[in-house]
């Protein structure tokens, strides 16, 4: 394995352009030099128990020198999510055994009154440690080794509480070099880094893929669609990472005869939509390379130049990967599709993405046993992620493991009915998810939650246009359609499902419902709540939502 300390010291002497954030920009032997005084600073720091420090920061050069400050000196960085709050936000720093916060004016005040367990009243702002590390000698690579534990980074929590995943020294080290490789990273690159450094895709694809190339790497404070493309243009970026619904967000702003007239070459991302990349390319001349992959690292699946339109790619090579039923344990059968493009057999072909030789890179999660086990059964790795595989090996995204439908007693995966949705002109963005079916006490009913992209929603203009849609099952259009600014979503842009489902159509937002056998939608009235809600009760007694 590559230690990542040894990586980062490979930078000293280096003088090439390292990191520019909106306040700064610093050569790579500047960033080693500082680092290292950070470094020693650190251990000045350091108690019993884990050396663990919060990093509760935006974006920016002080963000990633903690990373480096702590691979020097064998710390842990637990990257925080400023979007969580209270007692949620408690419970992260506490459960990671945080010695101490590095944060700024701006977030420190989420920190006020909480009980932050060993950090309590050690919250240090950024510009005090970076001026008390002034005068100390920088510490270079105290000996790191491959096992030394150097991230926390919390999953996105888009079906539950997020957990904390260890990112070990060797680990982070092996992805700078073989991320690099694969993604063709070259010192001449400038890496626009809009994603949050908190999470997995900002650190693992942009941050230690450039360093080991000795790229630079540009820190805006926050991803923003509108300031995307003058920033791209500012620091002629070459590349940039992408979440969820970020190419969405920047394909919604105003578009100009001189979009194409930008220096980007390519970007790496996941969850964009298959019409979403190809606008983006179209528009903006920089093609999207979709991966699947997680903080986890166990499982990475990436297109080819032959994926097919709308598949993820197939398995690499040597990997052991299969599309199995979390029930029983069985490798579930291969796709068809009819000639319109529709899959034939949903109920049999969509499954659990499973990797059958072993955990990978997986490194466990931070002192949450539950949800190790629930990843690591029968020697395999279950990633909680559903797909489906056609005969050719390509697999094809169907949800997230919450995202199941049951439907007249076939089961359903929410992505493949978000694609579908996704092409009408008037949809910016769009969540699929199962509410309870209150005609049959038993199984669901398909809602979507949409965002517009301007004006107001015809109804009949869509269910006109849905049953022309040769690719969408005879069980997919959704019995209820609501209407919202904004839908649910991580930090890191990906839609969360978790409120939505526990709406169903108690709402205040404008829903279209579609009774039973009823070809049209109509308003969802208080009349027709009641009468869901009773009959939901009648069949399933007090169970029932409320």
């Amino acid at each position: 394995m590559t230690v990542f300390a040894e990586l980062f010291e490979a930078r000293r002497g280096d003088t090439h352009r390292g990191l520019v954030d909106e306040r700064a920009s610093m050569n790579w032997d500047e960033v080693v030099t500082a680092a290292g005084k950070m470094a020693a600073w650190l251990e000045t720091k350091r108690q019993d128990g884990p050396a663990h420090v919060g990093v509760l920061l935006p974006n920016g050069i002080d963000y990633v020198l903690w990373i480096f400050a702590a691979s020097m000196a064998r710390w842990t960085v637990v990257g925080i999510n400023p979007t969580r709050r209270g007692d949620a936000l408690a419970l992260d720093i506490k459960g990671a055994d945080c010695q101490f916060i590095i944060t700024n004016d701006e977030l420190s005040p989420m920190l006020d009154g909480l009980d932050l367990g060993p950090a309590n009243g050690r919250i240090v702002t950024t510009d005090d440690a970076r001026a008390a590390s002034a005068g100390f000698d920088p510490l270079f690579n105290a000996g790191a080794i491959d096992e030394d534990l150097l991230l926390l980074l919390f999953t996105s929590g888009t079906t539950g509480v997020p957990k904390a995943v260890r990112c070990t020294q060797g680990r982070l080290g092996n992805i700078s070099v073989t991320a690099s490789q694969v993604y063709q990273f070259t010192r001449e690159d400038v890496c626009y880094c809009p994603m949050p450094l908190f999470h997995g895709n900002a650190v693992m694809a942009m941050v230690a893929p450039a360093l080991n190339v000795g790229a630079t790497i540009v820190l805006p404070k926050a991803f923003s669609a509108s300031n995307f493309l003058p920033d791209v243009r500012k620091y002629e970026a070459t590349r940039f990472t992408y979440v969820g619904k970020s190419i969405a967000y920047i394909l919604a702003t105003a578009q100009q005869p001189d979009d194409h007239d930008n220096t980007l070459q390519r970007a790496f991302g996941t969850e964009a939509s298959s019409p979403d990349r190809i606008a983006f390319q179209e528009r903006f001349g920089c093609p999207l390379t979709e991966g699947y992959g997680s903080s986890e690292g166990a499982v990475a699946i990436l297109t080819t130049p032959d994926t097919p339109k709308g598949s993820l790619g197939p398995a690499p090579p040597n990997a052991d990967l299969a599309i199995i039923d979390p029930d029983t344990g069985i490798e579930m059968e291969r796709a068809r599709f009819d000639d319109g493009g529709q899959l034939l057999n949903g109920t049999e072909a969509i499954g659990e993405i499973v990797a059958r030789a072993g955990y990978g890179k997986f490194e466990g999660y931070y002192k949450n046993e539950d949800a190790e086990n629930s990843r690591l059964r029968d020697g395999w790795y279950w990633t909680g992620d559903l797909a489906y595989r056609d005969e050719a090996g390509f697999f094809y995204f169907a949800g997230r493991g919450g995202d199941w439908l049951r439907v007249d007693s076939e089961n359903l995966a929410a992505a493949p009915v978000e694609n579908v949705m996704a092409r009408f002109h008037a949809f910016a963005s769009v969540g699929v998810y199962p509410v309870p079916d209150p005609a049959a006490g038993a199984g669901d009913l398909v809602m979507a939650a949409v965002e517009l992209r301007e004006g107001t929603f015809d109804p009949q203009e869509f269910s006109s246009w849905w049953d022309d849609q040769r690719d969408a099952g005879t069980k997919w259009k959704p019995q209820f359609i609501r209407i919202t600014t904004k839908i649910d979503e991580t930090a890191t842009g990906k839609i969360t499902k978790v409120l939505l489902k526990q709406d169903a159509w108690h709402t205040s937002d404008v829903v279209w419902y579609r009774p039973s056998r009823s070809t049209s939608y109509e308003v969802l009235t208080g009349e027709h709540v009641k009468a869901l809600d009773a009959q939901l009760k009648a069949q399933r007694g007090s169970s029932a939502i409320s």
